[in-house]
């Protein structure tokens, strides 16, 4: 009977058992199975076909249907526990097992980026993460969960508590290969010893002999145990045509182990297995480690999410109910006891006690909060029993917010990343060539073959695109988890490089360089009105100021009355009407827009006129104060070398008071909210970039016209969407972390990069021309690799006091 292949995985079978297909228009292709035919069908439909040449005739395993635990990405619990809905689209977060390197993820995105409804799918290499957004009209999870593992990968959900157990397995698996490693290695070494003695002095043939397959036996398992990962990534790298770290040291340790077989057998020439241990054990010392350092950077965003309560206790009709928390809605009274996280946002119904708020706010101080204060998602009851009422569901709750921004951030890659990932592949590549070269320059030099090969191999292995690798990816993430632990958090990792770049910061005046809360100093009245009239006005308000006003009127006889066509006049005040009479209160802006004669009774300080029927009756001089630590952290700022300016609507000399207050020199007064936005245009025309901070509401469009948007607002819904870095406190130092974390992190990964050149630079043209072995190679490679990830660390002391309060 006729055997044929399949044209998937390459097995012969009997071609009377074989799936025939005649689908493609390129001839009958045959299949062992459905999965084959599946996996042929989806590469030739995504226009990758080009695999099969790239594979040429290697077999592969044939592809497992794999049908039946799929279906549970589509149930309704599953949606419900992983997947978000956002503007239309669903999203969830994957962890991807079997991604090695930077092609890996290549070979990820390309897949599921050709796949029809996928809106975004991208991957965190370091801690393989994956964020996926797709239209679930059109493409179910599960075919993207089949799609993922079509191509030689494995997804499952993002689960911190799941994702803490794999993260244990797989340092579980690493340790056990470092021991052996390690073990062989210090083995090797004693038989090493006696080789090289009697290299020098002497050694029956026998004795060599027996010392030789000594060191064969023990490199074995070195080589194809400890060293399976660079195998495999080996693989993967070759199969999608993509040259790694791995390539080069599997092809390294190969040829010596190869060529040390050879000599072994045909006596000639000496055994290199204790450099192919060597090898093995120095680079995957540096891989653990650095699995070690990226796990310790990752917990640190991850800690956000950690010990967070799955259940809460809920009291309906009087009873109390252990629910769990996707099960809560607005409107339940939530009870909580000391020593409980709260999940869910909410306004304190009974109780007062003490908060632990350093996992949003990093301030260590507890918080105390009693009835009618709002507590959020993320604090601790420190010494208390609480009830509350929940302000939202778990999945709007502020923590699960910022969880969603630092997952966020871990998958958008700083552009200086980018440009790494690109030079590293080329390096690779480049490497192999010149380790060929090398080879052929000593071989047809005159040398040995042995001697020639031993160079090239010790080229190869010296070489370290891994540390160009890790040069921005580990200081990235040591940059987010320290500000996470500050309360600052960065929307997308690349806003670390744009923030280091600025050196422009613009700041709102009210509610930005002040606390927010005026106060009135001096008022004059021209003329008896209705004091209800005034506080029924600016009680429709939220401004600051209008806050003062109600606030100074709250112990008087008045009334709320029923006022119509209220209407708040951008930047400027209030009008409305009250039966026959017209009011306004706001700026002199407002007054000359609407034909009203008026005057500065007090220049220095922020001014509220109130108008009844065209004319002035009363005035109020209001003052703010400063933000603790604003002086201190301006001073600090501008020492960075970044330029100080104040964007205000108030008056002049009330603006620069508070300016000359806090040391600020250029101060733009008087300004409406889209000339604040014109000021911020005019300077990034001039080349440069800003900064903008503000409130986020009356400052919009400059926030959007600014490369950083900024706003204080303690994790409000309006700072955590209008800014690109959330400063989670109001303490005005954070604006200076902020910098301070941003430069740092910049700063170290150029040094990194510049590591990473100077050691290539120098150990490549020293290992051409033959003054460094292999295993000093090896060790010199991974030493590399801890240089860049020790450097990396010193991000996590870059923040030091630099005033005392």
């Amino acid at each position: 009977m006729q055997k044929r292949r399949c044209d998937h995985c390459h097995l012969e079978f009997d071609e009377k058992v074989l799936l025939r297909d005649e689908s493609f228009g390129d001839g009958v292709k045959y299949f062992c199975c459905k999965g084959c035919q599946g996996v042929y069908h989806l590469l030739k439909s995504e226009g990758l076909d080009d695999f099969y040449e790239k594979i040429g005739d290697v077999q592969l395993d044939p592809a497992s249907e794999d049908l039946g635990d799929v279906q549970k990405f589509d149930l309704d619990g599953f949606n419900e526990k992983y997947i978000k809905t956002k503007d239309g689209f669903s999203e969830i977060y994957l962890i991807i097992e079997g991604i090695h390197c930077s092609a890996c993820v290549w070979l990820n995105e390309k897949v599921l980026h050709q796949k029809d409804g996928i809106v975004e799918a991208s991957i965190n290499q370091t801690n393989n993460k994956a964020k996926v957004v797709w239209d679930t009209e059109t493409i179910k999870l599960s075919e993207i969960i089949l799609t993922i593992r079509s191509i030689g990968y494995n997804a499952y959900p993002y689960d911190p508590s799941m994702q803490e157990v794999q993260a244990n397995a797989t340092r579980r698996e690493y340790y056990s290969k470092l021991l052996v490693g390690i073990f062989t290695t210090m083995n090797i070494m004693w038989i090493a010893v006696a080789q090289y003695a009697g290299y020098f002095s002497g050694m029956k043939v026998d004795i060599k002999n027996v010392l030789n397959f000594a060191e064969f036996v023990l490199a074995t398992p070195t080589l194809f145990y400890t060293g399976s990962i660079y195998f495999k990534g080996a693989y993967y790298g070759i199969k999608n045509r993509y040259i790694n770290m791995d390539i080069l040291v599997a092809t390294g340790a190969s040829l010596a182990y190869i060529y040390s077989i050879y000599a072994m057998f045909s006596h000639k020439g000496e055994v290199y297995f204790d450099s192919v241990t060597m090898i093995i054990t120095f680079v995957f010392t540096g891989k653990y480690l650095e699995v070690l350092s990226k796990k310790n950077a990752v917990d640190r965003l991850d800690g956000f999410n950690s010990s967070t309560p799955t259940e809460v206790l809920v009291i309906k009709d009087n009873e109390k109910l252990l629910l769990g928390v996707q099960e809560v809605k607005v409107g339940d009274i939530i009870e909580i006891k000391a020593g409980e996280k709260i999940v869910i946002d909410g306004i304190i119904d009974s109780g007062e006690g003490s908060f632990d708020t350093s996992s949003l706010t990093g301030e260590a101080t507890p918080l105390f909060l009693k009835q009618g204060d709002k507590v959020l998602s993320g604090y601790i009851c420190l010494d208390s029993v609480i009830r509350y009422t929940a302000l939202s569901d778990v999945r709007s709750s502020v923590l699960s917010k910022i969880t969603s921004l630092l997952e966020d951030s871990m998958n958008k890659k700083p552009k200086i990343e980018r440009v790494a990932n690109v030079v590293s592949g080329y390096f690779s590549t480049a490497i192999l060539l010149l380790a060929l070269g090398t080879f052929a320059f000593w071989y047809f030099g005159g040398s040995s073959f042995e001697r020639a090969l031993i160079v090239s191999i010790s080229v190869i292995v010296i070489a370290c695109p891994c540390a160009l690798g890790l040069a921005t990816p580990v200081s990235t993430l040591v940059g987010l988890g320290l500000g996470a632990k500050k309360g600052i958090l960065f929307k997308e990792a690349s806003f670390l490089e744009t923030m280091a770049k600025c050196d422009v910061l613009m700041l709102d005046k009210t509610g930005t360089i002040t606390e927010g809360k005026p106060k009135i100093v001096q008022n004059i009245y021209l003329k008896e009105f209705d004091k209800s009239l005034l506080y029924s006005l600016v009680k429709s308000s939220t401004h600051p100021i209008s806050k003062a006003i109600v606030e100074f009127y709250e112990e008087n006889d008045v009334e709320i009355l029923d006022l119509k066509e209220i209407k708040t006049v951008e930047a400027k005040g209030i009008v409305a009407r009250y039966k026959e009479s017209v009011l306004c209160g706001g700026n002199q802006n407002l007054l000359r827009d609407r034909g009203i004669v008026s005057q500065d009774y007090f220049a220095e300080y922020s001014q509220f006129y109130f108008a009844l029927d065209g004319e002035v009756v009363a005035v109020f001089a209001l003052e703010d104060t400063p933000r603790l630590g604003a002086k201190q952290s301006i001073e600090a700022i501008k020492k960075m070398g970044v330029e100080v300016a104040m964007l205000t609507g108030d008056n002049e000399k009330a603006a620069k008071k508070i300016a000359d207050m806090v040391g600020i020199s250029k101060v733009y007064a008087s300004l409406l909210p889209h000339e604040k936005a014109d000021i911020v245009d005019s300077v990034r025309v001039e080349g440069k970039r800003v900064v903008m901070v503000g409130d986020g509401i009356n400052d919009a469009l400059a926030l959007s016209k600014s490369e950083i948007a900024i706003t204080l607002g303690s994790g409000t819904d309006v700072a955590l969407n209008v800014s690109d870095v959330v400063l989670m406190n109001d303490s005005f130092d954070s604006l200076y972390h902020a910098f301070l974390i941003s430069k740092k992190t910049y700063r170290v990964i150029k040094e990194n990069l510049i590591l990473s050149f100077i050691y290539n630079s120098i150990t490549i043209p020293l290992a051409m021309a033959g003054y460094v072995i292999p295993l000093f190679a090896a060790l010199s490679m991974s030493l590399s690799s801890l240089l860049v990830i020790g450097n990396s660390m010193r991000i996590n002391f870059a923040i030091k006091p630099f005033y005392k309060e």
